[in-house]
Parts: structure tokens; C-alpha cells; sequence
């Protein structure tokens, strides 16, 4: 079922030595993340209420 996801690049992917490639995807209530230079290395799947609360969290310490 992953494979057929459609996964999003980080837009936060393209800075420094290029080696900090995320992906997500959004699977039912999940979000999966995977590493997107290697993709079939394996799968972080976290439910997206959690995924959220840390981007939140992140956001809250970088202003």
C-alpha cells in the first residue's frame, strides 16, 4: 500500500549538503515518513494527530 502513496518532499529538503531528504505521506489517519534518498530502506508510520502536535511543537521553538 506504501508504494502507491503519494509522498510530499519536505520543503525544508534542499538546504545544506542535499543528505536531508524527508518525505511524508498521509495514509488513512496516519502519516508515514520515509528518507526520500533511500525509500524502500523502510517506513516511519506515526498517527497524524502526533505528527502534527510535533510539527507544532518545532514551529514553536524556531519563532
Amino acid at each position: 500500500m506504501i508504494g502507491r502513496t503519494h509522498w510530499r518532499k519536505s520543503s525544508y529538503s534542499e538546504g545544506g549538503d542535499g543528505n536531508t531528504c524527508v518525505e511524508i505521506a498521509e495514509i488513512g489517519g496516519l502519516v508515514a515518513i520515509r528518507d526520500s534518498k533511500a525509500p524502500f530502506r523502510g517506513t516511519l508510520t506515526v498517527p497524524a494527530d502526533s505528527f502534527t502536535a510535533l510539527l507544532q511543537s518545532l514551529r514553536a521553538t524556531t519563532t
